[in-house]
């Protein structure tokens, strides 16, 4: 079974903490994460994008000129692509990204992640953070002391409004919680710190 130490806030190790083999130590599936990361991107996607084909733009319902004797080529309206003010060719019309993923493959894509930083070395678990005040400077000594790295990820087991006060103006910290963790910001975070309180409730959800 795989253990963690468990460091506290000024990067001193106060003990350890035994890990699921389900969670930390399964087959990493790189083609489920990719499915998932690629899910997740898209889901963003808002899909406003719209642009008129020459059926939708206004006017043009007169012939411009007879069809013969002019020496020009055959147009019908003004509104055609060529012409200024027409219509887009194969105009971008609203539409939803959303690619559907199923639980079961949701599931593995996070175990997949969650064992993949952890064979790296990149989870740190820390007993507690209690900050003093909601200061970015107290929350900045508390990264560098357990060297969280340029990019890092802050799993908390619940809100605690100084500590996600105190880490808002660092652009290279992201919080999240238990229910709302997902792949991609597990892979995009060159270190994941995730509280101790936080990390049994991990086990007991995807376990």
């Amino acid at each position: 079974m795989p253990n963690i130490d468990v460091i506290d806030m000024q990067g001193k190790k106060v003990g350890s903490m035994e890990l699921s083999e389900e969670i930390f130590a399964a087959p990493v599936n790189v083609p489920a994460m990719h499915l998932v990361v690629r899910s997740i991107l898209a889901n963003k996607r808002q899909g406003t994008q719209s642009a008129l084909t020459r059926g939708m733009v206004r006017g043009g319902g007169r012939k411009i000129y007879r069809q013969k004797g002019t020496g020009n080529a055959r147009h019908h309206g003004n509104r055609a692509p060529q012409f200024r003010h027409g219509g887009v060719v194969f105009a971008p019309q609203p539409r939803d990204y959303v690619v559907k993923v199923p639980k079961k493959v949701r599931r593995l894509a996070m175990k997949s992640a969650l064992t993949s930083k952890f064979n790296e070395g990149k989870i740190i678990v820390v007993d507690e953070i209690k900050l003093a005040d909601a200061k970015t400077k107290l929350m900045a000594q508390v990264l560098k002391a357990i060297d969280a790295g340029p990019k890092a990820l802050l799993v908390l087991p619940e809100r605690d409004e100084t500590v996600i006060r105190a880490g808002k103006n660092i652009p290279a910290l992201k919080d999240a919680y238990v229910n709302t963790i997902n792949v991609y910001d597990l892979l995009s975070a060159d270190k994941i710190i995730v509280l101790k309180a936080a990390m049994e409730s991990i086990q007991e959800v995807y376990a």
